[in-house]
C-alpha cells in the first residue's frame, strides 16, 4: 500500500516537472488561439468572447497565465487548415475528435462528450394522419372497394330490376338504389328498405354478405397496417434508415465524415443555417449535426414549433483543443485541462449550459 502511494506521488511530481520544464523552453510571446463562432461554445460579440469553450479555457488559464489572443476564421474548415499549418497555436474551439483529423492534428483529452443527432421538421399527429389516410395505397384500396360495391349492386339490379322495380326501379336510379343495397350490406347495417325477391338477387345477396365480411375486415387490417409501416418509415433507428430521406450535413463536419464512412447519400452546406434552411423547405430533410449546436440553434432561432431533435441519436461525440503536429503546447496544457474537468466549478458550468 504504501509503495503504491509512493508511486503515484512520484508519478505525479515528475508529470508536473516536466510540464513546466517544457513551459520553460517556450518563447515568451503572446499565444494566438484560433476560433469560429460555434454557439453555445465560441460565441462572438464585436471583440468580446463567450461560451462553454470560453470559460474552459479561462479556468485551464488560471493556473497557466498566459498572455493570449483570439483570432477569429470564418469556419471551421478553415480553422483546422490554420491549425495544421501552425498558423495558430491551438484552438480551443469544439472540434470533434476522428480518424481523419487525428492524421493532421493532435488532441487533448476530450473536455465534453456529445452525440450526433437528427434535426428534422415536426409533423402535427393530425397532418400525419391525414397524410397516411390519403397515401396511394389507402386510395387504391379505397377505389377497389367501391367497384367491388358497384359490381354487386349491378348484379344484384339485373335480378330485380323486372321483378322488383319498386325496390329497384330500371336505369340510373335503379343502379343507384342496387348501389345503396349493395352498401348497406357490407357494412351489416341492415336497414331493410331494400331487399332482393328473386332467386338469383338473394344468391348474389347470400354470396355478398358473406364475403363483405372477408373484405371489411380486410381493410380494416389494410388501413392499420399502411399506418404502421408509414409510422415505420418515419422512424430512424439505424444509420441504414437515412437512405429513405433527404440527409444534410454541414461540410467538413464529424458529422460528414461519418455519413462518408457509412456511404450515406447526402447534402453539404457551407454553414449550418444553409442546413436549417433545407430543412424548413423540404419535409423530407433530415439535418445530422452536433446535438448541443442543433438544440441551441432551434432555441436561438425559435423554431421549435417547425423543427425538432429526435431522441436517437447516431454516434457519440468526443470534442478536444486541436493543436499543430509537434506542439509542445499539447503537454502543458493537457495536465491543466484534467484538473480543470474535475472541479466542481467545471460540472457547475456544465449543468448550466
Amino acid at each position: 500500500m504504501y509503495n503504491a502511494l509512493l508511486y503515484i506521488c512520484l508519478l505525479f511530481f515528475s508529470l508536473s516537472v516536466a510540464a513546466r520544464d517544457t513551459l520553460d523552453q517556450i518563447p515568451d510571446k503572446k499565444v494566438i488561439i484560433g476560433l469560429t463562432e460555434t454557439p453555445p461554445f465560441v460565441v462572438t460579440d464585436n471583440d468580446s468572447y463567450s461560451g462553454l469553450s470560453i470559460a474552459s479555457w479561462e479556468m485551464v488559464n488560471q493556473q497557466l497565465s498566459l498572455d493570449y489572443e483570439y483570432k477569429n476564421y470564418p469556419d471551421l474548415t478553415a480553422l483546422l487548415q490554420a491549425v495544421e499549418n501552425g498558423e495558430v497555436d491551438f484552438s480551443i474551439n469544439p472540434v470533434t475528435v476522428t480518424d481523419l483529423r487525428m492524421e493532421r492534428v493532435n488532441f487533448s483529452q476530450p473536455y465534453f462528450i456529445s452525440h450526433t443527432a437528427i434535426a428534422k421538421q415536426r409533423e402535427h399527429f393530425v397532418w400525419r394522419l391525414l397524410k397516411n389516410l390519403w397515401s396511394w395505397k389507402f386510395l387504391s384500396a379505397l377505389l377497389l372497394l367501391l367497384g367491388v360495391i358497384s359490381l354487386f349492386g349491378l348484379l344484384v339490379w339485373l335480378f330485380e330490376r323486372k321483378r322488383n322495380p319498386e325496390e329497384f326501379g330500371g336505369g340510373a336510379k335503379g343502379l343507384a338504389q342496387g348501389f345503396w343495397w349493395s352498401a348497406v350490406t357490407m357494412t351489416t347495417v341492415g336497414y331493410g328498405d331494400k331487399s332482393p325477391r328473386t332467386a338469383g338477387g338473394r344468391f348474389v345477396g347470400f354470396i355478398w354478405m358473406f364475403l363483405a365480411i372477408i373484405i371489411i375486415s380486410s381493410l380494416t387490417a389494410g388501413i392499420a397496417s399502411a399506418l404502421t409501416v408509414q409510422s415505420i418509415n418515419d422512424r430512424i433507428s439505424s444509420v441504414s434508415d437515412l437512405e429513405r430521406f433527404h440527409v444534410v450535413t454541414v461540410r467538413n463536419s464529424g458529422s460528414q465524415e461519418f455519413l462518408d464512412q457509412y456511404d450515406i447519400r447526402y447534402t453539404a452546406t457551407d454553414n449550418r443555417q444553409q442546413g436549417f434552411d433545407v430543412l424548413q423547405k423540404d419535409p423530407e430533410a433530415v439535418f445530422i449535426y452536433d446535438l448541443p449546436i442543433l438544440q441551441h440553434e432551434i432555441e436561438k432561432q425559435g423554431i421549435g414549433d417547425d423543427v425538432e431533435v429526435l431522441q436517437t441519436t447516431l454516434k457519440k461525440d468526443y470534442y478536444s483543443y486541436s493543436f499543430p503536429k509537434g506542439s509542445p503546447w499539447l503537454s502543458i496544457i493537457n495536465p491543466e485541462l484534467v484538473k480543470t474537468l474535475k472541479t466542481m466549478e467545471w460540472r457547475t458550468l456544465i449543468r448550466d449550459y
